[in-house]
C-alpha cells in the first residue's frame, strides 16, 4: 500500500481572497459550495492535491516555513499573472543562478515559481 499527499490545508484571515487566489492560481474548482469558513478547492484534471481552508478570527504571527513550488515553463507571463490576481513579490536575495521567484499569497503566504522547461 502506498501514500500520497491528499490535502493541504490553509488557516487564514482573509478568506475569501485566499479561496479566490489558489482557485485562479492553480486553476482549481470548489469540491462542493463553500461557506462558514470552510471549504476544499479540487484539481479538476485529479492530478494535484486537494487545498482545504480554514478561516480565523485573526492573523498569524510569525511567517510559516513550509511553501509550495509552483512549476511553469513561462515564469515571466506566470508571475505577471499571479500578481494580477493578488499575489506580491517578496524581497528575497537571489542567487546568481536561481531559477524561482519568491512571491507571497494575499495572506503573505511564500511560494515560489520556479521555471521548468521540460514540462508541456
Amino acid at each position: 500500500m502506498g501514500i500520497k499527499l491528499g490535502l493541504i490545508v490553509f488557516d487564514c484571515f482573509e478568506f475569501d481572497k485566499m479561496v479566490s487566489f489558489w482557485r485562479e492560481a492553480l486553476h482549481y474548482q470548489p469540491r462542493e459550495t463553500i461557506s462558514g469558513g470552510w471549504g476544499v478547492l479540487i484539481d479538476p484534471k485529479g492530478n494535484g492535491p486537494n487545498l482545504s481552508f480554514n478561516q480565523r478570527k485573526h492573523k498569524k504571527t510569525a511567517r510559516d516555513w513550509k511553501h509550495f513550488d509552483l512549476y511553469t515553463n513561462n515564469q515571466k507571463d506566470e508571475v505577471e499573472r499571479l500578481i494580477e490576481i493578488g499575489a506580491k513579490k517578496y524581497p528575497w536575495r537571489y542567487p546568481k543562478d536561481a531559477d524561482y521567484i519568491v512571491l507571497e499569497d494575499p495572506e503573505g503566504n511564500l511560494f515560489c515559481v520556479v521555471q521548468k522547461d521540460d514540462m508541456e
